[in-house]
């Protein structure tokens, strides 16, 4: 069974997303880049730039794991309770 997003929902996640990619442009942008007297990127400035995104991605990752993990652990709570499973973890 597919769930139907709607076109408003579909817009606020798109603004949500742009405006998480512009925080961590910005912030990356304002760590590594320093050199404004040439046109060119560094190679330091782009390796940095990499780990910035990189560390950002990872640590999202690490946040969405935990809150599964969370939320399982909630919902095995409550089915302890109601008398739907053993004792939770």
């Amino acid at each position: 069974m597919a769930v139907q997003v709607s076109e408003s929902d579909q817009i606020k996640q798109f603004k949500e997303f742009l405006g998480t990619y512009n925080k961590v442009t910005e912030n990356c942008f304002m760590d590594c880049v320093k050199d404004f007297t040439t046109r060119d990127v560094k190679a330091e400035e782009s390796s940095c730039s990499e780990m910035c995104l990189q560390k950002y991605l990872k640590m999202t990752q690490r946040i969405s794991m935990r809150f599964q993990e969370y939320h399982i652990q909630q919902n095995e709570a409550l089915a302890a309770k109601a008398g739907l499973l053993g004792p939770p973890r």
